[in-house]
């Protein structure tokens, strides 16, 4: 009998195969998720090397490509400046200066000066020493020297002298560039002494801060500050004892568009302003402009006529003051 029951239970089944192609993902949420696609694999995060970070940009420079949109060099009048290399390291140049200066006052309105002047300069620039020097028809000179005294530290000398009393000024900067950090040590006149220090903290960001003190004035004043830049844009973010707060932003649009913002901020005098400005370089020119929370407009142009040769068209326009300013002029040599 147990013989007739045991021939009487149908044998299992065969285990099912795996067709070619097939998961052999079993039941639940596996079994109903799609494959993924061939040659896609776990991407490793890329691991951040802290002991080789990029070196930073020096602590003065945290806003140059904000400024260089929304800070050109805007005049009013006519400008003409020349110059001749004599070698591969040494040129002198020759500048033309005719317009309008504004002269400070208490009323609203624009109060400006006619004026002209003539400058000669004298540059040398070599790989490891560059000095510039200016003398104008008004009596002021100019000087400026870099020394790189070794493969790190720098030594920067700026100076200015006037006819004028108590208007002279000088300035010392040394400055050291290690592997992933900058600092600067600054001496003065009226009894000036600053630093500064920057320092990399990921490969895209950098903080620092900086000190001064001014002797004559009895003034000291402390500031923070950090930068974060990739590819394709670039913030900051200062802070400083004396009451400023200034934010800027860059977006790299492309190689030849940018765009621009900043806002600053003085508690001691309440003053808010934000402007937005834009810079677009072209195969033969260069067009930078701006625009305020003041409702001052502004726009500077640089065309390349031939090799060597730029003409320049500047203006600003204040309706609120009823402040414009033209200029244009033109630029000779390299």
């Amino acid at each position: 009998m147990g013989s007739a029951a045991s021939a009487a239970v149908p044998p299992p089944p065969p285990p099912a195969q795996v067709q070619a192609g097939s998961l052999p993902y079993g039941p639940g949420l596996a079994g109903i998720l799609p494959p993924k696609p061939e040659g896609e694999e776990k991407k490793e995060e890329k691991k951040v090397d802290y002991l080789n970070l990029p070196c930073p940009v020096p602590f003065e420079e945290i806003q140059r490509e904000a400024l260089m949109s929304l800070k050109p060099e805007l005049f009013e009048g006519l400008r003409f400046d020349f110059t001749k290399p004599l070698n591969q390291k040494f040129s002198l140049s020759h500048s033309v200066f005719m317009g309008s200066l504004e002269v400070p006052s208490q009323s609203t309105e624009t109060i400006k000066v006619p004026t002209a002047h003539y400058e000669f300069g004298a540059n040398f620039l070599d790989p490891k020493l560059m000095l510039i020097g200016r003398v104008m028809t008004d009596g002021r000179l100019n000087a400026r020297v870099k020394c790189d005294l070794t493969e790190n530290l720098t030594l920067k000398v700026n100076a200015q002298l006037t006819q004028e009393p108590h208007y002279s000024q000088g300035m010392f900067n040394f400055d050291y560039t290690g592997s992933d950090y900058r600092t600067q040590f600054q001496i003065g006149n009226n009894a000036f002494y600053g630093a500064n220090y920057i320092q990399s903290v990921t490969p895209y960001l950098s903080m620092g801060a900086e000190i001064f003190w001014l002797g004559h004035q009895r003034k000291s004043g402390i500031g923070f500050a950090s930068r974060y830049n990739t590819d394709k844009m670039v913030g900051t973010l200062q802070v400083a004892s004396t009451g400023i707060v200034a934010l800027s932003y860059v977006q790299k649009v492309s190689e030849k568009v940018a765009l621009a913002s900043d806002f600053m901020y003085n508690h001691m005098s309440k003053d808010v302003t934000a402007s937005f400005g834009y810079d677009y370089l072209l195969r033969q020119c260069r067009l930078r402009g701006k625009i305020d929370s003041n409702g001052v407009v502004a726009a500077y142009l640089e065309e390349r006529l031939n090799m060597g040769v730029n003409f320049l068209l500047s203006a600003e326009i204040d309706h609120c003051k009823k402040n414009y300013k033209f200029g244009f002029g033109m630029t000779v040599g390299e």
